[in-house]
């Protein structure tokens, strides 16, 4: 809470499917790779993380649909996918099926190292 005593609200990202538990669809996504951040809401190394896929996944034109699901939030999504700690970040395909995973806080090179061979020709 902020010193006023009202809750700060952390502002939209425009990237579409951006924001907690965005792709819910049993529906195969558009795109071909879904990298999902699981977070919490006062997790420092969080918004590190949430830094180093914004940067990854903007040098991919759209092929990477980036989302975050914020553990509290959604607590199903979180242990359907077993996460036990944040940040923890999820690749999966557009089937939903998961193709990598880690945990802390990457670098940009490592996540795009983790999706370059997930990426269609």
């Amino acid at each position: 809470m902020a010193a006023s005593g009202r809750e700060r609200r952390r502002p939209q990202h425009g990237a579409p499917g951006y924001g907690n538990a965005a792709v819910r669809s049993a529906a195969p996504s558009p795109v071909p790779l879904v990298l999902t951040l699981f977070s919490s809401s006062f997790c420092g190394a969080c918004a590190r993380t949430r830094r180093a896929l914004e940067d990854a996944t903007s040098l991919l034109g759209g092929r990477v649909l980036l989302r975050e699901v914020n553990v509290a939030s959604d607590p199903a999504e979180s242990e359907r996918r077993d996460i036990m700690a944040t940040p923890t970040t999820v690749l999966t395909g557009s089937d939903g099926e998961e193709l990598g995973r880690a945990a802390g806080v990457p670098t940009a090179n490592q996540v795009l190292a983790m999706i370059a061979s997930h990426l269609p020709d």
